[in-house]
């Protein structure tokens, strides 16, 4: 891999910043710099930054809220776009549908849904992220998965292409979409119309019991292994004996087994070994191979 060694953002200097600490921008606040940060203003600085990128063999990071990241404790050497300007949070309402951009919060997304009389979203309550990231990932959960809402996405490749996929080009599977395409600029959700008080009595039972089986009031990162088919990645954590584990700063909650918890002085390398203890352990007891859910940089 060759990084350009003079400024490759030349005349972009307002939407990028260098050796900018990311710990602020994850909900873990542990992790090293980006060699790049790059803050795009407008769909036409994203695409020349990414063709940027491109020519200058830079590899790319996109960044949402940081709810599902961990960050080495070195950093990335690359490129890091945090997709958080006014051009990609706004939200459209029109009929039953929805067109928000891919920046916008997923949870403050569910309550405008609410107040709109819209049903559907609040099956993702209490899962924070912004829509792009949900989608990339189907995020949900018992109550449903985003992908069952999704009736087009606008994304964009590495050189700056647009593209519109719609229902059937895409594939939702667990924690899992098709989308290849390294940006997501936006979606369209199909919801239903329903009670805006039934909607948000919905929306409440879902966060109660997220609030009484998941560490919420914790500096986390939500569940760390995907569930393999069929089991609870939880309780095979838990089954191994691992609730409470430490190393360093880094905590096997005892809340909820799949969420690893970081207490003051963690880094991420705290993380990581816990993680690596964990797959041992489940391994060795169920010989079952736990796969992350946590996207890990670089």
């Amino acid at each position: 891999m060759h990084i350009a060694t003079s400024n490759p953002f030349a005349g972009l200097e307002e939407a990028v910043t260098e050796n900018t600490l990311l710990k602020p921008f994850t909900w873990y606040k542990i992790g090293g710099p980006a060699r790049w940060l790059v803050r795009p203003r407008s769909v036409e600085e994203l695409q020349e930054a990414s063709r940027r990128c491109v020519e200058n063999d830079i590899p790319v990071y996109v960044l949402g809220l940081g709810a599902n990241l961990l960050v080495s404790d070195s950093g990335v050497n690359g490129a890091v776009f945090r997709l958080d300007n006014e051009f990609i949070r706004r939200a459209k309402f029109d009929g039953e549908s929805v067109e928000a951009g891919a920046g916008v919060d997923m949870q403050k997304l569910l309550l405008r849904t609410v107040r709109e009389g819209l049903a559907g979203f609040e099956c993702l309550a209490g899962i924070p992220g912004t829509l792009g990231g949900g989608i990339r990932m189907n995020a949900g959960g018992k109550y449903g998965d985003i992908g069952a809402m999704v009736s087009k996405v606008l994304v964009m490749d590495q050189e700056g292409t647009l593209f519109e996929r719609t229902r059937d080009d895409l594939v939702f599977e667990y924690r899992h979409t098709n989308i290849a395409a390294r940006f997501i600029i936006s979606a369209t959700l199909d919801l239903e119309p329903d009670d805006p008080d039934k909607i948000m009595r919905r929306t409440r039972e879902i966060w109660m019991f997220k609030r009484n089986t998941q560490p919420l009031n914790t500096k986390n990162c939500g569940c760390i292994f995907k569930n393999p088919r069929g089991l609870s990645a939880g309780a095979l954590i838990d089954q191994a004996g691992l609730k409470g584990m430490r190393v360093g700063g880094a905590e096997v909650s005892t809340k909820h087994a799949n969420f690893i918890t970081a207490h003051p002085g963690c880094s991420s390398e705290d993380v990581m070994k816990l993680v690596k203890i964990i797959r041992e352990r489940v391994f060795d007891k169920n010989e079952i191979h736990l796969e992350t859910e946590v996207q890990i940089w670089p």
